[in-house]
């Protein structure tokens, strides 16, 4: 059996001496729709798995760690954030070419197209909007140092490293020259604002990394993707959320393709209404909110600049890729305009 990342005949081996009680895997297939780490469905006698591995090539420093995406899961299993039941870490290379993990497979909805909720009555829409920013409270609510996260990260002074941080990934991705993304980069610095606060955080919170029930009553079954958590500013999540959302009327944001044309079905939350549902559940102050909606777009931008490195490299696995790196520009335009309006 070959598919792209996966080393069948040692994954069958190294899940019969891990996970015997799984069963014995019958199958292995990529799951669509992953631009960063590459998730696979696996089929077994018993029961369906997921394993999660890195992306095939240009992999950036600290970024698509498994081992710190298998401890959150395991942390948050217990608590009110749902996340996919943790199953079995992999630490060993040798199996796959790659650190991965098991969880069990939700059976849920990962929403990427407006035709997923386009039928769907506008009451329902509203209803998962608003479920998914009170999951986004749940998620900075969590006790971190009860659940065993407490040297997760070190939230003091999260944004400044945050800069520097991403500053340094673009000089890594980067494949051409945009001197605005540095000029960006200089204005955000300028606008840091001075916050003490500090939770858990995802680092890449949106209704494409959640996996949902549409009706008959909406629902977050689970919350995924938890390569870049830490211990932060809970409105970095926020902001960053508010960056992949498109209101009705935003041609532009529709140009960009990352989780596009969702949230303009009808009955989803504007930006500004999620925002206020998010403030409302949680009590956060939201008075420097347009520099975190920035910075979102600023770390999106060097997300995509990634994902558009591997694919000249032809490291990119599915579909999709092609004009991706035009995004990168028109995100960065959007940061500075955030700003000064």
């Amino acid at each position: 059996m070959s598919t792209p990342g996966i080393n069948w005949t040692r994954l069958v081996g190294w899940m019969a001496a891990n996970v015997p009680d799984a069963g014995e895997p019958t199958g292995v297939s990529l799951i669509s729709g992953g631009r960063s780490n590459l998730t696979y469905l696996v089929e077994t006698g018993e029961r369906r798995l997921v394993l999660r591995r890195p992306p095939l090539g240009h992999v950036l420093p600290t970024a698509h760690d498994m081992k710190r995406e298998w401890r959150v899961i395991s942390a948050l299993a217990p608590t009110p954030v749902p996340v996919p039941e943790p199953v079995a870490f992999c630490g060993d290379e040798d199996v796959i070419g790659a650190p991965f993990y098991l969880m069990g497979h939700v059976d849920g909805e990962a929403v990427r197209s407006s035709e997923q909720v386009s039928g769907v009555a506008p009451e329902l829409n509203r209803r998962l909007c608003e479920r998914l920013a009170e999951v986004l409270a749940a998620v900075h609510a969590v006790d971190y140092e009860e659940a065993g996260l407490g040297d997760f990260g070190r939230p003091a002074g999260y944004m400044a490293r945050q800069l520097t941080r991403w500053g340094q990934q673009w000089e890594r991705s980067r494949t051409r020259e945009l001197p605005e993304c540095d000029r960006l980069l200089a204005r955000l610095r300028e606008r840091l604002p001075e916050r003490a606060a500090g939770t858990l955080v995802h680092g890449d919170y949106r209704l494409d990394n959640t996996l949902v029930r549409l009706s008959p009553e909406p629902g977050v079954l689970a919350v995924v993707d938890w390569e870049m958590s830490t211990l932060g500013d809970p409105l970095a999540d926020l902001g960053l959320t508010l960056t992949y959302w498109q209101d009705p009327g935003d041609e532009e944001r529709a140009s960009i393709p990352v989780a596009a044309g969702v949230t303009v079905a009808p009955g989803f939350l504007t930006a500004r209404e999620f925002a206020a549902h998010y403030a409302k559940v949680s009590g956060a102050d939201l008075s420097d909110l347009d520099f975190y909606v920035a910075f979102g777009n600023y770390k999106l931008a060097v997300i995509v600049e990634g994902i558009h490195a591997r694919f000249i490299q032809g490291k990119t696995v599915g579909e999709g890729f092609d004009r991706i790196g035009e995004a990168v520009p028109t995100l960065v335009e959007r940061a500075f305009r955030v700003l000064e309006d």
